[in-house]
């Protein structure tokens, strides 16, 4: 309880007031100021279907090379057209929400395109950085960082850390429970 006698938000309203989750267009202009100050700008993104321990520990290092980070988030149409019927498992007020309340992630955007290109336009970043599963060539918006004078970084990923690999265990632990639950 509040000291008012209302109840206490709750913490995803807390993360939602402080404004992390921006639109493009208002997050641009969020950035200014910041770079005025001289603060680099990184930017990634992803579906971030379910965060794992993959996720967060890309982001941490992701962070750590420069001073605030931006996490793209693909819409739940865009998920469904890159990762095909059945995804996403979580939407995507929920995966925003859940990106938020990372201590690491400084603002937190959804696109509805396939490629963030549009969105890497449009923010400017300092600092690209993707998953070590993309060779620097594959990276979406690498020429218009580096033709800004920014940099592309790809870190590697922890073995065995994917979405997928998470959905798979999940059906087959599921599958396990069905077959043995009549025995």
């Amino acid at each position: 309880m509040r000291r008012d006698g209302g109840p206490r938000p709750a913490p995803a309203a807390r993360v939602l007031r402080r404004g992390k989750i921006l639109a493009a267009r208002r997050l641009a202009r969020r950035l200014r100021p910041a770079r005025r100050r001289g603060l680099r700008v990184v930017f990634t993104n992803g579906c971030f279907d379910l965060l794992h321990a993959g996720h967060v520990a890309l982001l941490q290092r992701a962070r750590s090379l420069g001073d605030l980070l931006v996490v793209g988030v693909n819409a739940d149409r865009s998920v469904r057209r890159l990762k095909g019927p059945g995804r996403p498992v979580v939407p995507l007020s929920e995966r925003l929400e859940v990106l938020a309340a990372l201590r690491a992630v400084d603002y937190v955007v959804p696109f509805s395109a396939d490629t963030p290109a549009r969105l890497i336009a449009t923010l400017r970043p300092d600092v690209l950085v993707k998953g070590g599963d993309y060779r620097r060539s594959e990276v979406v918006g690498a020429a218009t960082v580096e033709g800004l004078g920014g940099r592309v970084v790809t870190l590697p990923l922890r073995k065995g850390r994917s979405t997928t690999t998470l959905i798979r265990r999940a059906r087959r632990a599921a599958a396990a429970r069905r077959g043995g639950a009549g025995r």
